[in-house]
């Protein structure tokens, strides 16, 4: 089994780089939205309750899935490099499936603020999140992450020897995917 697990920040393209991966591998997507729009329609999203159910609920999937007969999952989140606990929270998934045998890759996407925010109102997105629709409250968040918090980790940060890191402001969703297919022999 393996697990892709796909970080960047904000439209960067994490989800669709899943998609075109599931469309050319076995694997399966589970992009982090999946959790928070369902919990989103409930609870505002930075609650206790909304963190606690989005946790939950992704835990248990990972759970069922790491030991289950299925090829791979791909799995996108972002994580702040400035907050230790969120890179745990990648060892934590990570371990889910390491702990069944699986093989755990890493891929990190990066591209130019100005390409994210042209991303940030594609229509592939804002159909799969709809908390994003909001397209100006969105650029907003996306352009106070960029100020506040470090969504890319560091040259050399990352000591997996499954990683890959791609600049992808300049590249389709279809020749990442095929970046990663070939890197990782998925």
């Amino acid at each position: 089994m393996k697990l892709v697990i796909i970080t960047g920040p904000q439209a960067v393209g994490k989800m669709t780089v899943g998609h075109e991966l599931e469309k050319i591998t076995d694997l399966k997507l589970f992009h982090n939205h999946m959790t928070i729009e369902l919990v989103v329609s409930l609870f505002d999203y930075e609650t206790p309750e909304a963190q606690k159910l989005i946790k939950l609920f992704r835990d248990e999937i990972f759970k069922t899935f790491a030991s289950s007969d299925k090829y791979g999952l791909v799995f996108t989140i972002i994580c702040n490099f400035d907050d230790p606990a969120e890179w745990k929270r990648v060892k934590e998934i990570s371990n889910f499936f390491s702990s069944e045998n699986a093989e755990v890759c890493l891929v990190e996407l990066e591209a130019d603020t100005e390409v994210r925010i042209e991303r940030n109102k594609t229509e592939h997105r804002l159909v799969h999140k709809p908390s994003k629709r909001d397209v100006e409250w969105s650029e907003s968040n996306l352009l106070n992450s960029v100020e506040n918090h470090r969504l890319n980790s560091k040259e050399g940060e990352i000591e997996e020897e499954n990683y890959l890191r791609i600049n992808n402001t300049k590249l389709g969703p279809e020749a990442v995917a095929s970046a990663i297919k070939e890197r990782f022999n998925l």
